[in-house]
C-alpha cells in the first residue's frame, strides 16, 4: 500500500524554497550594486534626455541589479533632488516594469529543466572569492544566484512531489471556479494583488502561480490573472511606504500605480483573446511558466508603448491628486530624503544619505540667514521673536543630526563596497560639523541677544565691521553647499581656503582696533568684550565651515 504524501512537509518544503528564491535575489541584487551602484547612479542622471531614452534606461538599470525597487528608488531620489523632472522619472518607472519580467523568464528556466546540479559549483566558487576579500562581492553575487537558481530548482522538486495535478482536492476546487465568467477573473486578480501585499514579494507569488500552473493544478486563465493582481499589489505597497515620504516620492509612486492599473483595465477588456495570443505567440506545446512569462512581458510592453506617449498628462494627474504641502523652506526642519522605509537598498540608501546631508548644509545656511537678519533687527519684539526661532532651528538641527547619523549607522551595517564605506564616514563627520555651525549660529544670536537685554548698543563702526565678517561667512557658506550639492571633482577646496584666510585676517584685524577703541574710550570694556565674542565666534564658524568641506573631499 503506498503512502500518502506527506503536505505538511511538501508545503513545507514550498516555503522554504520561496524563502531561499528570495533571500537569493536579494544578495544578487544587493552585489550587482555595490559593484556598479555609482555607475547606475551616474547612468540614471545622464541618459533620461528624453522619455524615450528615460524608458530604456529603467529597462537596463533594472535588468542588470534584478530589482524594480532599487530602480524606483534612485529615480525618486533624483526627482526630488531636481535631477530629474517628475516627467523623466515617470518614464523610467514604465522601463522598471519592463526590465523587472526579466525576473519571470529566469523563474520559467528554472521550472522547465533541473538547474540544481550546477548550482553547487557555483557555491564552491563563490566561498573561495568571499575568503580572498578583495573579489568578496563578486561570491556574493554568485552565492545569490546559486541560491535564487537552488530555491527554483527545489521549488520544481516539491511541485511534481505534491503531484497536485492528480489531488482530486486541488483540481476540485479551481474546477468549482468558472473559467468563462469575468468575475472569476477578477477574484483571482484581487487574490493575487492581496498575496502579494501580505508576503511583500511579487517574485514569490510568481513561483507560487508557476508551480500551480506548472503542474496543472490551476488553468493558465486564473494563473495569468494571479499574475496582474500582483502588478497592482507590489504598486499597493510601494504606495503605502511611500506615504510618510516626500511629495515627489508619493507621486512616482502613485504614476507607478495608476499605469499598472490602467494596464490591468484594458487588458480585462480583451482577456481571453490576449492570453490566446500569447499561448499562440509561445506555442502549444510550451510549459505554462514560459506561458505566464510571455504574458507578464508583452502585457507591460504592450502597455508602455500605449502610456508612453501621455507622460505629460499623467503628470499633470499625479500632481492634481497629489498637491504640494506649503511650507516655508527655512522652517521646513523634517528629513526629506530618507524617511519613511523606501530605502531598501543599502548602496542606494547612500544617495539619499548624501542629499539629506546636502539639504542639512543648506537648512543651516537659512539659519545663518536668520542670524545676519538678527544683527540688522532694531524693533525689540521682531528681534525677540527672531532669537526665538533661531532657538528652535538649533533644537531642530540637533535632531536632524542624529537622525541622519543614525541612518547611515543602519546602513553602515549592511556589507558595503569599501568606497561606499568611507563615503559614511565622511557624511557622519560632515553632519557633526554642519551641526557645529549651527550651535555658532545660535552662539551668535545669543550674544546679539545678550546685548539687547543689557540696555546698549553697538557703535555704527561695530556694526560695519560684523556686517562685513558677516558677509565673509555667507560666502564661505554658500561656497560650501556649491561643494556639498555638486561632485567633488568639479570643485575647488582652494576657495574655501581664501575665503577662510581672508576671515581670520578680518578677525585679526578687528581685535586690534576693538583695543585700541576701548583704550581710546571710544565705548566701554564690557560692549567691547561683547563684540569680540561675537567677533571669535564667527571665526570658529569659519573654522567648522572648513572642515564640512575637507570631510566631503575626504580630507
Amino acid at each position: 500500500m503506498d503512502a500518502s504524501p506527506n503536505y505538511v512537509m511538501l508545503a513545507l518544503q514550498v516555503l522554504g524554497s520561496i524563502a531561499l528564491l528570495m533571500y537569493g535575489m536579494k544578495t544578487m541584487s544587493d552585489a550587482l550594486q555595490k559593484l556598479a551602484g555609482p555607475q547606475l547612479r551616474h547612468v540614471l542622471g545622464a541618459m533620461t534626455t528624453n522619455r524615450f531614452t528615460g524608458m530604456l534606461t529603467g529597462v537596463g538599470v533594472t535588468a542588470a541589479v534584478q530589482s524594480s525597487t532599487a530602480t524606483t528608488v534612485m529615480t525618486v531620489s533624483f526627482v526630488s533632488a531636481g535631477l530629474l523632472t517628475l516627467a523623466q522619472a515617470i518614464s523610467v518607472i514604465m522601463g522598471a516594469n519592463i526590465g523587472t519580467t526579466l525576473t519571470a523568464w529566469i523563474m520559467s528556466a528554472g521550472f522547465s529543466f533541473n538547474i540544481t546540479d550546477f548550482v553547487y559549483p557555483v557555491f564552491l566558487l563563490g566561498i573561495i572569492l568571499i575568503y580572498r576579500k578583495s573579489n568578496r562581492v563578486v561570491g556574493d553575487f554568485l552565492f545569490g544566484i546559486a541560491f535564487m537558481f537552488l530555491g527554483l530548482g527545489t521549488l520544481r522538486m516539491t511541485g511534481t512531489n505534491m503531484d497536485l495535478g492528480h489531488n482530486e482536492a486541488v483540481l476540485s476546487f479551481f474546477s468549482s471556479f468558472d473559467p468563462e465568467r469575468f468575475m472569476t477573473t477578477i477574484l483571482f486578480l484581487l487574490i493575487g494583488g492581496v498575496l502579494t501585499m501580505c508576503v511583500q514579494s511579487s517574485a514569490a507569488v510568481m513561483a507560487i502561480t508557476m508551480i500551480l500552473c506548472s503542474s496543472g493544478a490551476m488553468p493558465i486563465y486564473q494563473g495569468i490573472a494571479l499574475v496582474m493582481g500582483e502588478n497592482i499589489g507590489t504598486t499597493v505597497t510601494s504606495n503605502i511606504v511611500a506615504l510618510s515620504a516626500g511629495t515627489q516620492a508619493r507621486r512616482a509612486a502613485f504614476a507607478h500605480m495608476f499605469f499598472n492599473i490602467f494596464g490591468v483595465c484594458w487588458i480585462l477588456v480583451v482577456f481571453k483573446p490576449f492570453v490566446d495570443m500569447v499561448c499562440g505567440l509561445v506555442g502549444e506545446g510550451a510549459n505554462l511558466s514560459f506561458v505566464l512569462a510571455a504574458f507578464h512581458t508583452c502585457f507591460n510592453l504592450i502597455n508602455t508603448g500605449i502610456l508612453i506617449w501621455f507622460i505629460p498628462q499623467i503628470e499633470k494627474l499625479v500632481c492634481r491628486v497629489i498637491k504640494a504641502k506649503s511650507v516655508k523652506e527655512e522652517e521646513d526642519t523634517q528629513l526629506k530624503y530618507i524617511q519613511g522605509g523606501l530605502m531598501k537598498t543599502p548602496e542606494i540608501s547612500v544617495l539619499q544619505a548624501q542629499k539629506e546631508t546636502a539639504l542639512f548644509a543648506q537648512r543651516i545656511q537659512s539659519m545663518f540667514g536668520m542670524v545676519r537678519q538678527l544683527v540688522d533687527e532694531k524693533d525689540k519684539d521682531k528681534a525677540e521673536d527672531l532669537f526665538t526661532r533661531i532657538e528652535k532651528f538649533e533644537d531642530a538641527s540637533d535632531s536632524m543630526e542624529m537622525q541622519i547619523a543614525n541612518y547611515l549607522e543602519k546602513v553602515s551595517d549592511a556589507h558595503l563596497s569599501d568606497e561606499t564605506k568611507e563615503k559614511i564616514r565622511q557624511m557622519l563627520r560632515a553632519i557633526s560639523e554642519i551641526e557645529s555651525i549651527g550651535d555658532s549660529c545660535y552662539k551668535l544670536a545669543r550674544t546679539l541677544h545678550r546685548r539687547q537685554e543689557s540696555g546698549t548698543d553697538y557703535t555704527n563702526n561695530q556694526y560695519v565691521q560684523m556686517k562685513g565678517i558677516l558677509v565673509l561667512l555667507d560666502e564661505a557658506l554658500t561656497h560650501m553647499n556649491i561643494i556639498m550639492k555638486g561632485r567633488r571633482e568639479e570643485q575647488d577646496i582652494n576657495e574655501t581656503y581664501r575665503i577662510e584666510n581672508d576671515i581670520n585676517a578680518m578677525r585679526n584685524k578687528l581685535k586690534m582696533e576693538n583695543i585700541r577703541a576701548v583704550d581710546e574710550h571710544q565705548y566701554d570694556y564690557a560692549l567691547g568684550t561683547m563684540f569680540i565674542d561675537f567677533i571669535s565666534e564667527c571665526e570658529k564658524l569659519g573654522d567648522y565651515v572648513v572642515n564640512v568641506v575637507e570631510a566631503r573631499f575626504g580630507r
